[in-house]
């Protein structure tokens, strides 16, 4: 992630000894984004940003403004972490021992908890919940696929540096969930991966799954006259490669390892031909193809096998 603008804050301003009203009048006039009350940030650096970015920052304004220490969870503890998650404009989302908690005010949503089970430790300044039960969290209270993503990179040795096992998950799930929820986090766990590349291959492989196709093999190896290839899907019975083009590998430090964006672009033009030329074939996805209806007609047209018929309603549409 890049370094994230600076919050501008009423409170300090007015410490100072300065106008305070001029923060609103700069974002009346658009020179400012307000992100919430007293809270505001610069316009021009506000627009630049991606969506993740921009809920780490309600996040971080939320810590300014709450009174009390504030214990962050699911969704919001998950991006202090720097785990990934599909936001889909999620509150702010933190914990409360009120027994009248659970409801969301100014943005954040308080999810109750019984005094001395919050089980947080602090994480760049931040109280947060334990990533094993942030993602537990998140997988209790999102649809199937989206509980895949993080738990597949909790899961992933190559990208994260704290891998858990799926025992280690399955073991956090005891006497904190209802019934319901411990049987579809125990499902999620026991469907997720440890070598998904990407957030969006994790997503995409999930909602497979949700429609009712074959599960593809991962990372597997292609011998091709370019040398092996890791491909992010494929399907053996069907001679069939899926790829999943990520936003990630053209923007990201970590992805680009040096290179160009359109170095990149290049790259994967040569690496997909040189997989063609195996005699296999080859299929795209992108984030705009991740809903069931799309995601249904794109793996129909390219030839994926099916598990099953797909069933009228789904949790991720």
């Amino acid at each position: 992630m890049r370094r994230l603008p600076k919050l501008i804050l009423a409170k300090d301003l007015s410490i100072l000894g300065g106008d305070s009203k001029r923060l609103s009048m700069d974002a009346k006039a658009g020179k400012l984004v307000r992100i919430r009350h007293g809270v505001y940030v610069d316009a021009p650096q506000w627009q630049k940003l991606e969506s993740w970015e921009r809920y780490a920052l309600n996040i971080e304004a939320a810590a300014e403004c709450l009174a009390a220490p504030t214990i962050f969870s699911h969704h919001s503890a998950a991006s202090i972490h720097g785990i990934p998650t599909i936001l889909r404009h999620q509150p702010v989302h933190a914990l409360t021992t009120y027994a009248g908690g659970g409801r969301s005010r100014a943005g954040v949503k308080r999810h109750f908890v019984v005094k001395g089970s919050e089980r947080a430790q602090e994480v760049k300044g931040f109280l947060v919940t334990d990533r094993t039960r942030t993602v537990l969290d998140i997988a209790a209270s999102v649809p199937f696929a989206e509980a895949i993503v993080p738990i597949d990179f909790l899961l992933n040795k190559k990208r994260n540096s704290q891998p858990v096992t799926k025992d280690q998950l399955l073991d956090g799930i005891r006497g904190t969930y209802s019934k319901a929820a411990d049987r579809r986090i125990t499902a999620a766990i026991n469907f997720g991966a440890g070598n998904s590349g990407s957030p969006g291959e994790s997503y995409a492989r999930a909602l497979m799954h949700v429609v009712g196709f074959e599960m593809p093999q991962l990372q597997y190896a292609v011998n091709t006259t370019k040398g092996t290839v890791y491909t992010d899907y494929y399907w053996k019975e069907v001679g069939l490669v899926g790829e999943f083009d990520g936003r990630e590998k053209y923007m990201k430090p970590e992805y680009l390892k040096g290179r160009t964006p359109s170095q990149v672009v290049i790259e994967e033009k040569d690496r997909e031909d040189a997989i063609r030329a195996t005699g296999r074939r080859v299929f795209r996805l992108v984030w705009s193809d991740l809903t069931v209806s799309k995601l249904e007609r794109a793996l129909e047209a390219a030839g994926v096998p099916r598990r099953r018929r797909a069933s009228a309603g789904h949790a991720n549409s």
